[in-house]
């Protein structure tokens, strides 16, 4: 076995840990993302507030895709392109039938 190999075999059960508090403290992180960004947005004097706020939904939503990811039993990397929040649109029209 090479070194990624075995790093790969001992993050399994990390990767299973935080999978599984995201779907239990997923709520709470939210709250707590949302208190930080008020926070960071009233120190700033609300000078970066888009900014704040995109980091923050981007926060969220990786949350999100953690704690649903074993729930619904996919990888988070398959499926349509731009279907995943955050990921790129997909690439022009479709193909016309």
């Amino acid at each position: 076995m090479g070194l990624l190999d075995n790093l790969k075999a001992k993050l399994v059960p990390a990767k299973s840990r935080v999978t599984d508090l995201a779907q239990q403290h997923g709520d709470k992180v939210d709250r707590g993302l949302d208190k930080v960004a008020r926070t960071v947005d009233e120190k700033t004097k609300g000078k970066y507030s888009d900014r704040i706020r995109t980091g923050s939904d981007k926060a969220k939503g990786a949350m999100d895709r953690l704690a649903h990811k074993d729930a619904d039993g996919a990888s988070g990397d398959g499926g349509a392109p731009g279907s995943t929040p955050g990921g790129p649109p997909p690439a022009g029209p479709p193909p016309a039938s």
